[in-house]
């Protein structure tokens, strides 16, 4: 399946070439952004893989170490010594080192070659900023993601893609993301082909997770607000329907209280209103310290046991596969630092006052059995934001399955929903 890349950057268009580079047991592959050694994948972090692409595409030469500083870090100042640590881990997740040398090679003074022979596929080449005119789906029908990449305010590279043809819909992260690996994930594909039909979805890896920066400056959710400005700025979007799924909701009844003007409808789905160290019950509040500890503990580990706990909190009801599926998943998308890092800001996260002062037509959809998120947080929203219409789903999964009937209901009332809305506006083309 492809993918369609467009990277845009301050200071002028990137072309991007969509390659395969293979390489001794290696295959690297720009399109996908999936790094595979003996054919199995492997997890790399955002800008190790940056760096690898940069130079593996700059063979012929030597690159300069400004240049790959501009490259995966932009306008954020960053020390050598963070370049240096991701050379070091670039050569490790191709197995080469800094004593051999095999494959990247150190040019005192200069910078850094690619010296390994290497077989590549073409692809077409993509330029940032045509992404407007360009088709989102493929000629047999298939769906097809374009990735797109901003920076915020204080730096941060945020990853964002768009799905689809028509108005839009922006659905605000959450827990864990990672536009990539979930593209085909049986946990997450039904959402992006229910809510893309007939609407251009657009999703984005917060920070921290996914194809954004692995090493934000700050994971609030004030921060979490700035992605979401960024992704719809860069865009060009000037009022759109805005989704919060789970942790997302509060993002996205942040930002709609700061920008009421943007946001034409709200869709809340599973959402809290305040964070578990705001939890009234003691065993509550301690029973989110648990968790806390048990990622702490557990997350990087290669046993997925701590993660299946996690899976099966979010899914009670599917078959045990889904579990292990969603606990891969959580595995790749983030290192265990910052997945305690966005813990912890979702525990503190508090947006009753917001909910109170909007002024959106609001939807919002709950499991009446939620497992993870209780349906008494959905029964919150509906009392604090001013005509709001809350919808109980007959399933007690906070992740729901394609093939439950709360699944069906669920795009029913969105697409219901959305489908009043006459002020959509599609996105600008993308600028720089």
């Amino acid at each position: 399946m492809s993918h369609f890349v467009h990277v845009t950057r301050r200071g002028g268009p990137v072309t991007i070439r969509r390659m395969r580079f293979t390489f001794g047991d290696v295959v690297l592959d720009t399109d996908r952004f999936l790094l595979e050694r003996d054919g199995q994948p492997v997890h790399v972090q955002p800008q190790v893989f940056d760096v690898l692409s940069h130079l593996v595409a700059n063979r012929e030469r030597v690159v300069p170490k400004t240049e790959l500083l501009d490259c995966v870090w932009g306008d954020r100042f960053v020390s050598e010594s963070t370049l240096t640590s991701r050379i070091k881990a670039a050569r490790r997740v191709v197995g080469d080192d800094g004593v051999l040398q095999r494959v990247i090679q150190t040019v005192h003074g200069r910078g850094y070659r690619w010296v390994a022979t290497v077989a590549t596929e073409p692809g077409p080449t993509e330029r940032a900023g045509s992404s407007a005119s360009a088709p989102a789906s493929a000629a047999d029908g298939r769906l097809e993601q374009r990735l797109h990449f901003c920076r915020t305010p204080d730096g941060s590279r945020i990853a964002y893609a768009t799905v689809g043809e028509g108005p839009p819909l922006v659905r605000a992260a959450h827990w864990l993301t990672h536009l990539v690996y979930e593209w085909d994930s049986p946990v997450w594909r039904h959402w992006m082909e229910g809510l893309s039909r007939g609407r251009m979805l657009v999703r984005y890896d917060e920070r921290g997770c996914g194809l954004s920066d692995q090493d934000p400056t700050e994971v609030t959710l004030n921060a979490f607000v700035e992605d979401l400005e960024t992704v719809v700025d860069d865009l060009g979007l000037e009022r759109f329907p805005l989704m919060g799924v789970s942790q997302g909701g509060a993002v996205a009844v942040a930002y709609a209280h700061r920008h009421p003007e943007r946001v034409s409808r709200l869709v809340l789905v599973g959402a809290f209103v305040k964070g578990g160290r705001l939890a009234t019950s003691p065993e509550k509040r301690a029973e989110f310290e648990m968790e806390r500890d048990l990622i702490n503990v557990g997350w990087g580990r290669d046993e997925p046991y701590f993660r299946l706990f996690f899976s099966s909190l979010f899914m009670p009801d599917v078959p045990p596969q889904l579990w292990s599926d969603f606990a891969e998943l959580m595995r790749r998308t983030t290192s265990s630092e910052n997945a305690v890092r966005i813990f912890d800001a979702h525990l503190a996260m508090d947006v009753r006052e917001a909910a109170a002062e909007l002024d959106v037509p609001t939807l919002i959809l709950h499991a009446r059995d939620d497992q993870r998120v209780p349906f008494s947080q959905g029964v919150a929203y509906a009392s604090l934001i001013r005509g709001s219409r809350l919808v109980p789903l007959d399933t007690r999964n906070h992740l729901m399955r394609p093939d439950e009937p709360a699944w069906s209901q669920f795009l029913h009332e969105v697409d219901s929903f959305l489908g009043e809305d006459v002020s959509t506006q599609g996105p600008r083309e993308v600028h720089d």
